[in-house]
């Protein structure tokens, strides 16, 4: 390289290091507050803090079975409805399903007994008369992410009558016996799951966040940063970022009697899959379940690990039941150009061919 190409160089990065500066004082004198769960939509029911939302049509409903959508009591569910472009709910939508989402809410203080027997034996079914009814079938299909698909499992599995037609489950955790390092935190010689519970009541947002992200420290704490700042310029990028950032920060707090239940009886005593896990008295029975199953299993997930995911194939009584396995993380499974591209299509159609 000559003094003329290399001046040049020098005069590029500047330039590029200039724009970053200048991008990173603009966001921080105006920071700009990110729109997210814009899919139209209603409410048709709601029970304590719960909500079901029920999204409005685009042109002719074409799939007689309707979706409801359950995702974890953990952060906020519009993760699956981020940003017109970036939304599993407004694909579904255009596609012409008529899609209903269970948000469970923030619970408070007088909330902290609630347990799995609350919301799968209780809240769930109601949802679940009221898709029926406002949808004018009969039949229904469940789509559920991470523990809000552990949670469709338990409903199926303790409502062998429901007419279930199709489940999904996206990233769920059904075997327990080997979840990485959540196995030797969560070991129950270490940890005091009792302790923690009678100490928060409810289970701050942080404390659960701070788990997540410690399994891979750097690539949370550091790499969203670098990867920021190296991208300031661009301002397409740093729009996506700043939603995605704003879900990741916007946790909220977890009941306490079902976290408890969450880590002893699935995490320690690995009871779900082991058929041991009762609810309301009911025997949670994976071979109750004989609906369309399709077990959707992110490769790259550090949160619910493959072989956590994978055994539900062989618990359940369906004759129908596939597994997709998707090079994808825990988030980017639901979320951004990969699942656009990778999953939702390949959801479509799966449910296109079970939902008429």
């Amino acid at each position: 390289m000559n003094n003329t190409e290399t001046l040049e160089q020098y005069r590029k990065d500047l330039e590029r290091s200039w724009k970053r500066t200048e991008a990173a004082f603009a966001h921080a004198l105006h920071p700009k507050v990110p729109q997210v769960g814009q899919t139209p939509k209603d409410v048709v029911w709601t029970k304590n803090k719960a909500k079901l939302y029920r999204y409005h049509a685009v042109g002719e409903r074409k799939h007689a079975t309707p979706i409801l959508m359950i995702y974890a009591l953990i952060n906020r569910p519009y993760i699956l409805d981020l940003a017109p472009g970036n939304s599993m709910v407004e694909f579904l939508v255009n596609e012409g399903y008529d899609v209903f989402m269970l948000d469970w809410g923030v619970p408070g203080d007088e909330d902290k007994h609630l347990r799995f027997d609350d919301f799968v034996m209780d809240y769930i079914p109601r949802a679940v008369k009221q898709v029926q009814k406002l949808s004018g079938s009969q039949e229904f299909s469940i789509v559920g992410y991470c523990m809000g698909g552990a949670m469709s499992v338990m409903y199926a599995g303790t409502h062998p009558e429901a007419p279930l037609k199709n489940l999904v489950l996206m990233a769920t955790p059904v075997d327990f016996s080997e979840a990485g390092l959540y196995t030797a935190w969560l070991n129950p010689k270490y940890f005091d799951v009792d302790r923690i519970v009678d100490t928060f009541g409810n289970v701050p947002s942080d404390f659960l966040d701070m788990g997540s992200k410690l399994l891979k420290p750097i690539q949370n704490y550091v790499g969203p940063s670098i990867t920021l700042y190296d991208r300031l310029h661009d301002d397409e990028f740093v729009k996506n970022w700043q939603i995605m950032n704003k879900w990741v920060e916007d946790g909220i707090p977890l009941p306490g009697e079902t976290y408890r239940q969450w880590i002893k009886e699935c995490y320690q005593q690995n009871k779900l899959i082991k058929g041991e896990l009762k609810l309301g008295g009911r025997a949670v029975k994976l071979e109750n379940i004989k609906a369309n199953l399709l077990a959707v299993v992110a490769e790259q997930d550090h949160i619910v690990q493959t072989c956590q995911a994978s055994p539900i194939l062989d618990k359940v009584s369906s004759t129908d039941k596939q597994e997709l396995r998707l090079r994808a993380g825990h988030v980017g499974l639901v979320a951004g150009k990969s699942a656009k591209k990778q999953f939702f299509p390949k959801l479509n159609e799966w449910l296109a061919e079970r939902s008429n």
